[in-house]
């Protein structure tokens, strides 16, 4: 392979001669040059593995012998232009509908997230011959300039708000304006989405949509109150608009009980729009948009035919088939429940040891860690975080990341083949770090170190 043949400084050289720099790597400072990949390890040019916490894409684990089989074997046979008809896509289209509800059952393939949530834009306005969206407070649904546009996250950093553009409060019941002491968060959070359409109304203005990801990740590893979805999704409906769930992070049965984040919301709760993208093709660019018949039948009404050329072809819905099958066939649904408890009652124990620790959260392998520097104030440990991911790094070859508005909570969305034993390892390397931190006094957020 061309990348071996380069000692790590030269490609860093030449990457920051020919790649744009706002393109930025992990461990900016001193990447680590991975060269090759397997399960839920990494491994540098030198050989050494580096056990991957972060790596979401590759959903049931990196270079699964199942999927690399037949990409190859779809890849040597035909790859064409997703127009000719072909049996893959309506094959996959079928088994991705027999993980959701009945009325979700018109498929768009595309090749990214941010593909499928533009798409997703366009079926709602054009659906609701309206163009106000309303977002949560950070969250992410692209990089395309119309999910900038509806993406606090990013919006707020470049041109700014625009007025057909609404946010709601992030329903983070550990930080936002409704706490965990709410007897029901779920309504209060509701609520402030029913209020700000009100808002929107009263300046002769009408809503297209309420987007939200299914289980905010920018946003901090949220897990959203039970109910939420329900509430909103009645308010939104009422007044015209349509709800759109961004699985895109949390889709594929990361969350373990279920196949899709939104279910978490119950049994009676269902979105008009769904988007998927990032562990759907297990690294390879495989996303995908689902609606109901009649919001796919306003799209046609338009009289603008629709098609992506790469979207859905041949390789990518071999892919997708595969890994679908590798999910049922090793019970990575039944790993992430197992692994994903284990590793919240690890933390939690850890919680109650380090002060530093404010809260843990998540469900399945979707898990946040949020550090702060006083438990009563929950001022952001914004420093410690990346301090503790720097160790990981450096002294025990665990790649961790954070997130959450102020980069302070260490967020794992490892491969779903993740086991118990990486779990106890990730733990005991973070306790003996926190314990280090406590031990030498390093006020890490006053840069004492």
């Amino acid at each position: 392979m061309a990348e071996e043949t380069l000692k790590k400084e030269d490609t860093l050289a030449m990457r920051l001669k020919l790649i744009g720099q706002s393109c930025r790597l992990f461990y900016s400072e001193d990447p680590v040059k991975i060269v090759r990949a397997r399960g839920q390890y990494l491994f540098d040019e030198n050989g050494k593995s580096y056990l991957d916490c972060i790596s979401n894409v590759q959903h049931v684990g990196h270079c699964h012998p199942a999927i690399t089989k037949a990409a190859a074997a779809q890849m040597e046979l035909l790859n064409t232009n997703s127009r000719f008809l072909h049996d893959n896509i309506v094959l996959y289209a079928d088994r991705l509908a027999s993980t959701l509800p009945e009325k979700l059952c018109i498929f768009y393939f595309v090749n990214s997230g941010s593909e499928a949530n533009d798409l997703a834009l366009r079926l709602a306005q054009q659906h609701t011959q309206r163009e106000d969206v309303v977002v949560l407070d950070h969250a992410y649904h692209g990089h395309l300039k119309s999910l900038i546009d509806i993406s606090p996250y990013k919006f707020r950093k470049l041109a700014g708000q625009k007025e057909w553009v609404h946010v709601a409060p992030l329903p983070d019941i550990y930080r936002g304006i409704y706490r965990e002491d709410h007897p029901s968060p779920g309504q209060a959070y509701a609520d402030t989405v029913k209020h700000l359409i009100e808002e929107i109304q009263q300046k002769g203005r009408k809503i297209s949509a309420f987007f939200a990801e299914s289980l905010p990740s920018v946003g901090g590893q949220i897990v959203l109150p039970k109910g939420y979805f329900s509430k909103v999704a009645e308010y939104v409906r009422s007044a015209g608009g349509v709800f759109v769930a961004d699985e895109v992070q949390t889709g594929f049965g990361r969350v373990g009980s279920h196949f899709w984040g939104f279910q978490l919301q119950g049994e009676d709760f269902c979105p008009d729009i769904v988007t998927m993208g990032k562990p759907m093709g297990n690294g390879h660019p495989l996303a995908c948009v689902v609606t109901t018949k009649e919001i796919a039948e306003a799209f046609t009404a338009n009289g603008v035919e629709y098609f992506n050329t790469f979207g859905g072809n041949p390789v990518s819905c071999a892919i997708g088939l595969a890994v679908l099958d590798v999910i049922e066939k090793e019970d990575l649904r039944g790993n992430a429940t197992r692994v994903g408890t284990h590793l919240k009652d690890l933390l939690k124990k850890l919680q109650a040891k380090h002060d530093v620790i404010g809260d843990v959260r998540g469900v399945g392998l979707f898990v946040g860690l949020e550090l702060v520097t006083d438990r009563e104030r929950r001022t952001p440990a914004t420093k410690t975080a990346a301090w503790v991911v720097k160790r990981l790094k450096e002294e025990d070859q665990i790649c961790v990341s954070t997130d959450g508005p102020w980069d302070n909570v260490l967020k794992f969305k490892p491969p779903m083949c993740f086991s118990l034993e990486n779990a106890d390892l990730v733990v005991r390397c973070i306790d003996r770090i926190l314990t280090d931190v406590t031990a030498n006094d390093l006020k890490l957020e006053n840069e004492d170190i």
